[in-house]
C-alpha cells in the first residue's frame, strides 16, 4: 500500500485544479460598455434588463427580477408569496443557513423537515406530516445543483393551497422532466456569489411564471414602485434591493460559457461517480431519473454504512488534502444551530425542536463536498481524485 502523504508518502497530486472564477474578453467588453455608458445603477434598465430575459428565457419562466443577493430573493419571494410575519415555513435543514435567515428577517417561521438519505433533498414524504394551519409555503432546496422532487412537492403544495419556493441558489441551469428549475414552483430563487457557477461577486434571482407575484416581487425589491407608475408613486413599503449593471453585465459574460460548462460538469460527475462506486468504504448518492441536468455545483459523496465508527470525516478531509484534493464537511443542520434556534424562540416566545436524523448523521459523520470547479478539470484531474480518494480509503481496512 502505498504510503499516504499526510505521513510522508508522495501525494497523488500537486497541480491546482481549475481556477474560479473563469472570465475573459467578453466579461471585459461588457463592463466597458457599462463604464462608458455612464449608466450604473439598478434604475438604467439595459443590460438588467437583457439579462432577466436571458435568464428567464434559460429557465423556461416568463418573469425575472433581479436583486442584492440570493439571500435577499428568497425574503423577497416569501413575501411576493403572501408569507406574512408568524407564518411557519417548512424548508430542509440540510441547507446553508440563508434558507432560514431569508425567512426569519421578517418573523416567519422555519420548519425544518428532514432530508431523503439517498439524495439529501427535502423528503416529501416527511413534508405533509409538519403541516399546520399556519404553514404557509414550502422552500425546496435544490441541493448541490440536484433538483428536489418538485412533482411531488407541488402535488403537496396545491392540495394544501400553500406557495412553493425554489431555493435554486446552486442549481442554475438545473432542469427537473426538462423544465428549468426556479420555473416549477410559485417563485425560484438564484445566488450569483462568487463561488456560484456563474457568478458576478453578489447577486441574485427570483424568477416566475405568475404575473401577480412576479410585479409584487417587483416592487419589493424597487421601493414599492409599480412598474409603470411614477417615480415617488409608492403602492407597497419596499426597498431598495436593485442589482447594478455593472453586475448585469458580468452575468451576461458568464451566461455565454454555461452551456458549455454544465456539459462538462455532467462528463466528470458521471466519471468520478462510476469510479467512486468501486471503492470499499464509500458511497454514491442517487440521481432521479427526472432530473433531466444535475447543475452539480457540489460533488457530494459519503463514507458508507458500517465504516463510519473506524473513518472519522475530519481525518479523511486531512489525509485527502495531504493528497491534493481538498474535500469540505458540508453543513452543520439548521435544527441544529444555536442561532437559527434562539432566531425562532425570539419571535415564537417558544423553544423548538425538531427530528432531523438523516440531516444530522450526514453532518456528523457521512457525507463530504468537493466544489464544482474541481469538476471543470481533464479526465487526467477526476482519476487523480478518485485514485486519492482509494489511496486513503484503503488505509482504514
Amino acid at each position: 500500500m502505498d504510503k499516504l502523504a499526510i505521513d510522508g508518502g508522495t501525494p497523488v497530486r500537486t497541480k491546482p485544479f481549475p481556477k474560479w472564477p473563469i472570465h475573459g474578453e467578453v466579461e471585459q467588453k461588457l463592463l466597458m460598455e457599462v463604464l462608458q455608458s455612464g449608466e450604473w445603477g439598478g434604475t438604467a434598465r439595459i443590460k438588467l434588463a437583457e439579462l432577466e430575459e436571458k435568464f428567464a428565457a434559460y429557465h423556461d419562466a416568463k418573469y425575472a427580477v433581479t436583486v442584492v443577493n440570493g439571500t435577499v430573493a428568497i425574503t423577497v419571494a416569501l413575501q411576493a408569496a403572501g408569507v406574512q410575519p408568524g407564518d411557519e415555513v417548512i424548508m430542509p435543514p440540510y441547507t446553508f443557513i440563508a434558507t432560514a435567515s431569508s425567512a426569519l428577517m421578517f418573523g416567519a417561521i422555519p420548519v425544518f423537515v428532514d432530508v431523503d438519505p439517498d439524495t439529501l433533498l427535502l423528503d416529501p414524504d416527511k413534508v405533509e406530516a409538519a403541516i399546520t394551519d399556519k404553514t404557509k409555503a414550502i422552500i425546496a432546496v435544490h441541493i448541490a445543483g440536484a433538483p428536489a422532487n418538485m412533482t411531488r412537492l407541488k402535488e403537496i403544495a396545491q392540495k394544501h393551497q400553500l406557495r412553493l419556493i425554489e431555493d435554486a441558489a446552486q442549481a442554475v441551469g438545473g432542469r427537473w422532466e426538462n423544465v428549468g428549475v426556479g420555473a416549477i414552483g410559485d417563485l425560484g430563487t438564484f445566488s450569483f456569489q462568487s463561488s456560484k457557477n456563474i457568478n458576478s461577486g453578489e447577486g441574485g434571482m427570483i424568477l416566475s411564471n405568475n404575473e401577480a407575484v412576479a410585479e409584487m416581487a417587483w416592487s419589493l425589491a424597487n421601493v414599492g414602485r409599480i412598474r409603470e407608475g411614477g417615480w415617488y408613486q409608492h403602492e407597497h413599503i419596499g426597498w431598495n434591493l436593485r442589482m447594478t449593471e455593472f453586475q448585469a453585465a458580468i452575468l451576461l459574460g458568464q451566461m455565454t460559457r454555461l452551456d458549455e460548462q454544465i456539459a462538462l460538469r455532467e462528463k466528470n460527475a458521471k466519471l468520478l461517480t462510476e469510479l467512486l462506486q468501486d471503492i470499499e468504504g464509500i458511497e454514491v448518492f442517487k440521481r432521479d431519473p427526472r432530473i433531466t441536468t444535475h447543475a452539480y455545483h457540489l460533488y457530494m459523496f459519503k463514507i458508507a454504512s458500517g465504516w463510519t465508527d473506524r473513518v472519522s470525516k475530519d481525518d479523511l478531509i486531512a489525509k485527502l488534502g495531504a493528497e491534493g484534493i481538498g474535500a469540505s464537511p458540508g453543513y452543520v443542520p439548521l435544527n441544529k444551530n444555536k442561532a437559527v434556534l434562539a432566531e425562532i424562540e425570539k419571535w415564537t416566545g417558544k423553544r423548538r425542536e425538531f427530528d432531523c436524523p438523516v440531516s444530522e448523521r450526514a453532518s456528523e459523520k457521512e457525507v463530504l463536498w468537493l466544489v464544482q470547479n474541481m469538476l471543470l478539470g481533464t479526465d487526467e484531474d477526476i482519476h487523480e481524485i478518485a485514485k486519492a480518494i482509494q489511496k486513503v480509503m484503503r488505509s482504514y481496512s
